[in-house]
């Protein structure tokens, strides 16, 4: 019995030291680092090194939407006035990882700094979500927050061939990239990624220091989309979005 319970306990031991190693490999797998590497100011307000501002696709959101069966369900970012690119987020970041949710709860937004909000972003279901995971890693008031996030957004330039998009088109991540360098003064291909899911291009992401210069940010590169070719969706039509 002795020696019965004494090969339990060795299985047992075995076992946790098997997952603890195994979460380790994951965990170096999702993060290109060892497990438990993190910054030192891990999600102190204020306390980061650049800006992500992230601009979604708003067409290819509003398919996989449909696709989900979820367009029963209002949004105003699908079914209001048509959207090309819009700001997904502006993301306090570290060279290396971000922090999220620095403040829980987070300070309440009141209704006119949603509505002045909602010039920048589709609905207001995002912008109180991105106010509670990344605004209050800024070290910033609501108020200066979105104001700081509305400077950013005024220092990209969006590609013509984007504005307006009709029909869908087929497009490489590099050609959309490359569209974004050459319009913005400044903005290096090191300085943001393109992002696309397993079809569709979703957003891109331009990095940016705090006084809203372009900023190296190798850790956002290497997250960017690797296939040679996705779909952009065209924009709603007023008529089709008010469907």
């Amino acid at each position: 019995m002795l020696q019965h319970r004494a090969y339990r306990a060795a299985l047992a031991a075995c076992m946790t030291l098997s997952f603890v190693f195994l979460f380790a490999i994951v965990a170096f797998a999702q993060d290109g680092a060892p497990a438990g590497v993190q910054d030192k100011r891990q999600n102190a307000p204020g306390e980061f090194d650049f800006y992500v501002l992230a601009l979604s696709w708003s067409p290819t959101y509003c398919a996989e939407r449909d696709e989900r069966g979820s367009s029963r369900k209002p949004d105003p970012q699908c079914n209001g006035r048509p959207f090309a690119f819009v700001v997904h987020g502006l993301w306090p970041q570290y060279e290396r990882g971000f922090p999220s949710y620095c403040q829980v709860p987070a300070p309440r937004l009141d209704r006119g700094m949603i509505s002045r909000a909602l010039e920048l972003m589709p609905s207001p279901a995002l912008v109180l979500h991105e106010w509670d995971r990344h605004g209050t890693c800024s070290g910033l008031s609501a108020g200066a927050y979105f104001e700081t996030m509305r400077k950013a957004r005024a220092v990209v330039k969006i590609p013509a061939d984007y504005l307006d998009l009709a029909a869908p088109v087929t497009v490489a991540p590099d050609e959309v990239a490359e569209a974004f360098v050459r319009i913005n003064p400044g903005l290096s291909r090191a300085d943001m990624a393109v992002g696309c899911n397993k079809t569709r291009l979703t957003e891109v992401r331009l990095c940016m220091g705090k006084d809203f210069s372009f900023h190296a940010c190798p850790d956002v590169v290497r997250h960017a989309c690797t296939r040679e070719k996705v779909e952009m969706p065209a924009m709603r039509s007023a008529h089709a979005s008010a469907q």
